[in-house]
């Protein structure tokens, strides 16, 4: 099984699975998938796991990992779980630079997001930021991903 990325700020996540992890997230975005945390909840501890390692780089990685997160959803919620708009698909791959409202809900945590902080970040930790600060409203964890990603080292 592929090695899942993991971020510290999400450290209770990954020990208890009852959140859905951002990796998991990014790679039902990449494939279409908008995961419930009702419908990931209704998956067995085994199946979580599996999402969690299952690698969806590659065309038949993404195919085979959008038919074991379909099937299981059907098995476990008796219906299959909604599909991404194309759009919404896309914010899988981080943009090339920090979006507006990212870069406010930065600065209003005090930390200053430009063009070279935001090339220095991996596309991991992109997608991390823009799911957690560019919607209107920002993520409790938005606070710990930047001081994670963006604290001296």
């Amino acid at each position: 099984m592929a090695v899942i990325r993991k971020f510290r700020f999400e450290t209770e996540i990954y020990r208890t699975l009852e959140r859905i992890p951002l990796g998991v997230r990014r790679k039902c975005d990449r494939v279409g998938i908008k995961l419930a945390l009702e419908e990931w909840l209704a998956l067995g501890i085994g199946e979580r796991l599996a999402l969690c390692h299952l690698p969806a780089e590659s065309a038949e990685e993404q195919e085979a990992f959008d038919i074991f997160t379909r099937e299981a959803v059907r098995r476990h919620c008796g219906a299959e779980p909604a599909r991404l708009a194309e759009e919404k698909r896309a914010l899988a791959e981080p943009p090339s630079e920090p979006p507006a409202q990212l870069i406010a809900h930065a600065r209003a945590e005090g930390f200053s997001l430009g063009r070279a902080q935001w090339e220095r970040l991996d596309d991991d930790q992109r997608y991390a930021l823009v799911k957690l600060g560019a919607g209107a409203k920002p993520s409790h964890d938005l606070r710990a991903a930047l001081e994670e990603f963006l604290a001296p080292r």
